[in-house]
């Protein structure tokens, strides 16, 4: 089987938890001999997840790579708006854990 994104990674953990959720990055391709690239709702949000009362608006990386993304939302232009109308935002940063060999995510809250 190969290795999960963390994209994929945040979707299974998400589903798990009873949560609806959705990659909402899209991918652009590039001209060619260029390499494509991506852009994220809202210019941060990889994953949108719904369930009763609540909906999150999610950026996945790996946890080395969390305090990059944490910066990336408080920069961002709609930031302010995401927030007024009540949308969570949270950082999935995942790693392995060395004594399970499972991924773990690494959960940070930016709303």
């Amino acid at each position: 089987m190969a290795a999960m994104t963390p994209t994929q990674l945040t979707l299974r953990y998400l589903r798990a938890g009873g949560y609806v959720a959705e990659k909402v990055e899209q991918r652009i391709p590039g001209r060619p001999g260029t390499r494509p690239t991506t852009r994220d709702l809202f210019g941060f949000g990889d994953v949108l997840a719904i369930r009763p009362g609540e909906v999150l608006l999610i950026q996945t990386t790996t946890s080395g790579n969390a305090a990059a993304r944490v910066r990336k939302i408080a920069d961002a232009e709609l930031v302010g708006a995401v927030r007024e109308a009540g949308i969570g935002i949270h950082v999935h940063g995942w790693r392995k854990d060395k004594a399970t060999r499972r991924w773990v995510p690494r959960i940070i809250d930016c709303s």
